[in-house]
């Protein structure tokens, strides 16, 4: 058995390995045949040659993630051991800050796809992000409106969602209109408040500089100089998708974020998002970033429940399949 020492440098291994060092037993889980262990800012590891190499390539790859974000998370952790590590760590340019947000906090593109949010915006005037929750589509496209905002190369900030499922049923509710879209709208405001102080954005709301609204509300208009997001994309109607995406002016940028899992739609109503997906899938200047499991930044739990219910609904979809077969055989 062969022994090789890493020794940790600028990092804090508190810090790096968390309490009671619980995210580097998370990283020996990986690497069942070494024997890993650290004192102050030595990491000692003992084993076969190829296991350390590899064990020496991932860490590297994990002090990279840490060095750039200042934080390193259990799904961190495993993105970095199932996945190809140098492309979810990336590149420098790749680790601009977007935002700075509130008591200083650095706001960036954490995963592949992420980044590829951020470009994919920057090189066009109309994206769509498509993926499962946790994976930070909506987020990622709130930091770029900020962004936008605070360089004047937009007026205003609108945000908008279809409200109760695609129906926008809001009558029920007490209270006058903006109490009654608030509970639907929390998602937004909650990036909002991670990126502007309160007071701020309190102001920005009033002043119209920033618009949180139905997408029924979105009808009529001719939205210019302006980051527009439409969130929750997957509950749209083709109509109501088709009026959104035409409402677009000469020097606003739109980001259509949603999750095909999650379609609140009458089982015979075709989702407006997917519509949009496939008629607009080779259109020029229209970009589309496809997120996964990767990209999921939320609990470790998240992952392993979205991976289930994928699974689940595979079978399901198999075992129709097959149950159809039986039926036109007969």
């Amino acid at each position: 058995m062969l022994e090789r020492k890493i020794e940790i440098e600028g990092v804090n291994p508190a810090e790096l390995f968390g309490v009671n060092n619980t995210k580097l037993k998370h990283i020996k889980a990986y690497f069942p045949k070494l024997h890993i262990a650290a004192r102050g800012n030595v990491l000692t590891i003992t084993g076969d040659d190829e296991v350390m190499d590899e064990f020496e390539k991932k860490f590297a790859l994990i002090l990279r993630l840490f060095n750039q974000y200042n934080t390193l998370t259990i799904n961190n952790i495993d993105n970095l051991m199932l996945h190809d590590g140098s492309d979810l760590v990336g590149l420098d340019n790749g680790s601009e800050t977007l935002v700075h947000g509130n008591h200083g906090v650095k706001i960036k593109a954490k995963t592949i796809n992420q980044r590829k949010l951020v470009e994919a915006i920057n090189k066009n005037d109309m994206v769509f992000a498509v993926g499962p929750a946790g994976t930070g589509k909506t987020y990622t496209a709130v930091a770029l409106a900020v962004r936008a905002l605070k360089a004047k190369e937009v007026k205003r900030i609108i945000l908008t969602r279809p409200a109760v499922e695609a129906g926008e049923n809001l009558g029920f509710l007490p209270g006058d209109l903006k109490e009654k879209l608030d509970p639907y709208m929390m998602p937004l405001y909650d990036a909002l408040r991670d990126m502007i102080p309160p007071e701020k954005l309190a102001d920005m709301i009033e002043f119209g500089i920033i618009e949180i609204a139905p997408l029924a509300f979105m009808r009529g208009r001719t939205l210019d100089k302006a980051f527009v997001i439409l969130d929750e994309a997957q509950n749209s109607t083709t109509m109501q998708m088709k009026m959104f995406l035409t409402r677009m002016g000469m020097t606003a940028k739109f980001a259509v974020t949603g999750d095909m899992s999650q379609v609140d739609l009458p089982s015979k109503q075709r989702s407006g998002l997917a519509y949009a997906l496939d008629v607009l899938k080779d259109v020029e200047g229209i970009g589309i970033v496809r997120m996964g499991q990767a990209d999921v930044i939320r609990h470790v739990l998240v992952k392993r429940i979205i991976d289930a219910f994928e699974k689940k609904e595979e079978a399901e979809r198999k075992h129709e399949s097959k149950d159809q077969r039986t039926k036109d055989s007969n």
